[in-house]
């Protein structure tokens, strides 16, 4: 044994310092070659120790003769590889360990599992395996390097440039995937089989996709420095059109949402409603793993080709390749890359990028290839989503000199979009063929709806996803949650209406509905009247609309629905007692002026008459009969609304558009003047400045602040006060105080504060088990102080009603005292995907009665 022991320390010495070497040399990983059509085959597989069952981390997969095409198993041991020729033997090799060839099968998805056997001397049970190596930033080549590229941004990004202009095409796709033969002979698409016959089985390698949406856009993009700011000028769009559906301006406003420009040179990139840490970032090396894997060509350029990898996996950072030029410049030729898929993102279950760059004019080095494919889907396994975006750029100018000639041509109204241009037009303009699936595409979707079958389906999916019946007809029924509620004064509720199509006119929109109340046997109802101003839908934006509108119906002081019907069934669950509420008749004129800027401004009057009814009584104090109630109260108002929303996109519903969050501000200014010369019980006027915005933080989450003050100018009754948000269902609101009672607290002025946190999974998303269930930290905290002057006062002015009080003279409805109010809570969204659950504490004024001093809320969350 002892003379042996030389030769032991021989040959640890002899891998240790292989491992240094090779450590500098290989590792990291490629995952995020994006799928197109000219991939041959595909590769998914893990690398193991066939000893021990190991995951070998780090270890090169390459072709065979080929040692530059090919990629590197991550700290799991799994590895994709994407070959775009015949090429069908893979090398997988590594320090330590016997060389491994492995024939595949050319152009078929494959799943492999690779045991290599250790290069091992085993001397009487003594086994003698390769160590890894700590990562380290010093004297790391690697990092050196990618330092150089960060140092030289500012350089070869083309936001340095004084101007610049060029043409692109667009080309996106949505495909089924992951489908079987069983969903082909299912009879809901017994009628339609005729689809199935435009399955693409080559753009994917393995796998089957049936296209069933294809839009394509020509554009022109250009930057003049001064103006700080990109603009984009479509030309050309052609789309498959669900219109008797879906709104065309949403489908492609959710996909820009989907597909957003990628801009590497950027520290963060915004992408799925996430935001990601660049691997070219200024913190990169701080979050990133860099290895120098070997000398490239792309294209004629040669590079240095450097693999990096997220140094906690569970981190929302990518994961792949990056060419750089092999001179001074210092810039990225191409960028391959991917997403863990470890990471706490939805709906995900491949995401590819692809960018790639060329020398112009020697101004520097501009994008001219551009994919992302993701493949979205509820699990791993089974039918999902394939979409593709595929863009190209071409004719780029930079002479600043000619900017205004180059942006005026640009922007010549000959040159506007237009959706009726002939198939001659797009076959001699667009920069890359279709595929013979995408070609057959319109053809086969315009056949499709007009198959009975597929009409009645749709409209059952339309049901679901709006609350109307009937999208197809001039009039639909809707929405179907408000046919029955429950509230203590109403008792059960019945209710029924609806509203006109665009089938009986883009222009003009009736709404309607008619409500029956058992227990307090009253009739209520509602008609709206709305006329835009616009070629379009009075729901597309910009708006430019005027409505007319009367309702007689029955409302709770303070409270506020976010994105929901009033009478919605889902609110007839409440906490503690409501029996406070006001019979209101109600008529409203309204002016919404929206610009392309996003300033939009609204101008209305408004008139309504409220009669408290319940536990509510307008009795002013000089009454002595506490139960004395005056028969109504006249409120009689102008009303203007400014609001500034920079970049805002929404996604378009039937029923209301939900604004997409970015990190650009919302601001909102909102002023009423009430006075008795147009009918009104008081002479006041109110004002509401409102700022919200959302911080990111890449991968640490993102906090939406939202900061609001108000003020009331006048003397009123505390029904013309500032009825701060309450809510007292089950169901959580961002927007609404969820432990505070309707009606409980009122001001003249006021400022408060709503913030809360998500931490997109950063710490649950480290612990081993319940990673898998990808759930999301939340914390929020919302406090709010305000302030009840003595003019407005009613224990200290005659004639103001009296703040409400229960049944034993306890009062129910406060002022604030010398602190605000708080709550705060914690939270877990991503339950399922879907629901967050929240515990919410009440931090002040725990003395008041009938309150809840914390509880649990469940909230409807969708986000990827």
């Amino acid at each position: 044994m002892e003379k042996n022991i030389p030769s032991i320390i021989k040959n640890i010495n002899k891998l240790l310092k292989s491992v240094v070497i090779m450590f500098f040399v290989f590792q990291g990983t490629l995952n995020a070659i994006t799928s197109n059509t000219n991939v041959v085959s595909r590769v998914k597989g893990s690398v193991i120790d066939a000893i021990t069952e190991e995951p070998i981390d780090f270890a090169p997969v390459s072709l065979k003769n080929r040692p530059n095409v090919g990629t590197m198993t991550d700290e799991n041991g799994n590895f994709t590889l994407l070959i775009k020729d015949s090429s069908n033997i893979i090398v997988v090799s590594c320090v330590g360990y016997k060389t491994i060839e492995t024939k595949i099968q050319v152009g078929t998805l494959q799943r492999l599992t690779i045991k290599m056997e250790p290069e091992i001397e085993a001397l009487n049970a003594v086994i003698v395996k390769p160590k890894k190596v700590k990562y380290k930033n010093k004297n790391n080549p690697a990092v050196e390097l990618i330092q150089k590229v960060i140092e030289n941004k500012s350089l070869n990004r083309k936001e340095g440039l004084d101007f610049y202009a060029f043409e692109k095409y667009e080309k996106l796709q949505i495909s089924l995937t992951d489908y079987n033969e069983n969903l082909r002979k299912n009879k809901l698409f017994k009628s339609f089989q005729f689809v199935f016959d435009n399955v693409d089985t080559f753009s994917i390698p393995g796998k089957k996709i049936l296209p069933f949406f294809l839009k394509e856009t020509i554009a022109s993009d250009f930057y003049k420095k001064s103006d700080v700011k990109t603009t984009e000028v479509p030309h050309a769009e052609k789309m498959v059109s669900f219109d008797e559906y879906v709104n065309k301006k949403s489908i492609s406003q959710a996909l820009q949402f989907l597909y957003q420009d990628i801009n590497i040179y950027d520290n963060n990139i915004f992408l799925l409603s996430n935001q990601f840490l660049s691997p070219i970032a200024s913190v990169g090396p701080t979050f990133y793993k860099y290895f120098i894997i070997d000398t490239s060509f792309v294209g004629k350029s040669k590079c240095i080709k450097l693999s990096f990898f997220p140094r906690n996996k569970t981190d929302l950072l990518f994961q792949g390749n990056i060419y750089i030029l092999l001179d001074s410049t210092y810039a990225v030729k191409k960028i391959e890359m991917s997403v863990n898929k470890d990471i706490n993102l939805n709906w995900v279950k491949e995401l590819f990028i692809e960018q790639e760059f060329e020398k112009i004019e020697n101004q520097g080095w501009m994008v001219n290839q551009d994919n992302i494919s993701i493949d979205f889907g509820v699990s791993e396994m089974g039918t999902g989503f394939f979409g593709q975006r595929s863009v190209t750029y071409k004719n780029y100018q930079f002479d600043i000199n000619k900017s205004d000639s180059i942006i005026a041509a640009i922007n010549n109204p000959a040159n506007k979009e237009r959706d009726d241009l002939s198939e001659v037009f797009w076959n001699k303009h667009r920069f890359q063929a279709l595929t013979l699936p995408e070609q057959r595409l319109y053809g086969i979707i315009d056949s499709l709806k007009k198959v009975p079958a597929f009409k009645i389906e749709m409209d059952a999916i339309t049901l679901i996803a709006s609350g109307f019946i009937g999208s197809r007809n001039l009039f639909e029924i809707g929405p179907v949650n408000t046919f029955y509620s429950y509230n203590p004064i109403e008792g059960s509720r019945l209710q029924f209406g609806g509203r006109t199509t665009n089938l009986l006119s883009k222009k003009i929109n009736f709404e309607t509905y008619g409500a029956y109340a058992l227990a307090d046997q009253k009739y209520k109802y509602y008609g709206r009247l709305a006329y835009s101003f616009t070629p379009n839908s009075i729901f597309d934006f910009p708006l430019k609309n005027i409505t007319i509108s009367y309702q007689d119906d029955i409302k709770i002081p303070g409270e506020e629905l976010q994105f929901a019907q009033e009478n919605n069934f889902l609110f007839s669950f409440k906490r503690g007692i409501n029996d406070k509420m006001y019979y209101n008749k109600t008529f409203k004129l309204e002016h919404l002026n929206e610009f392309e800027s996003h300033f939009s401004y609204m101008i209305g009057y408004e008139f309504t008459k409220e009669i408290p009814t319940g536990n509510l009584f307008y009795n002013p104090v000089n009454y002595l009969d506490k139960t004395y109630n005056i028969g109504s109260l006249n409120v009689s108002q102008i009303n203007i609304n400014l609001r500034y929303a920079p970049n805002e996109s929404f996604l378009q519903g039937k029923i209301y558009r939900s604004p997409i969050v970015n990190k650009y501000p919302v601001f909102q200014l909102q002023y009423s003047l009430g006075n008795n010369i147009i009918g009104n019980s008081y002479n006041y006027q109110k004002l509401i400045f409102n700022v919200s915005k959302r911080f990111y933080f890449s991968f640490l989450g993102y906090t939406d602040v939202q900061l609001e003050t108000g003020k009331v100018f006048g003397q009123v009754s505390y029904p013309l006060l500032d009825i701060h948000r309450a809510n007292e269902t089950y169901a959580y609101q961002s927007n609404s105080y969820n432990l505070m009672n309707f009606l409980e607290f009122v001001s003249d002025k006021y400022a408060a504060l709503n913030a809360q946190h998500s931490f997109n999974g950063f710490f649950l998303n480290k612990i081993p088990v319940v990673r898998k269930l990808k759930l999301r930290e939340i914390i929020t905290i919302k406090v709010l102080y305000g302030n009840l002057s003595n003019t407005n006062n009613p224990d200290l002015q005659s004639g103001l009603y009296k703040l409400p009080i229960d049944n034993f003279g306890r009062p129910l409805t406060y002022s604030f005292g010398n602190m605000p109010y708080m709550e705060a809570g914690v939270g877990v969204s991503n339950i399922f995907k879907l629901f967050r659950l929240d515990y919410v504490q009440r931090l002040t004024y725990l003395n008041h009665p009938n309150i809840s001093k914390s509880g649990l809320r469940v909230g409807l969350n969708f986000d990827f």
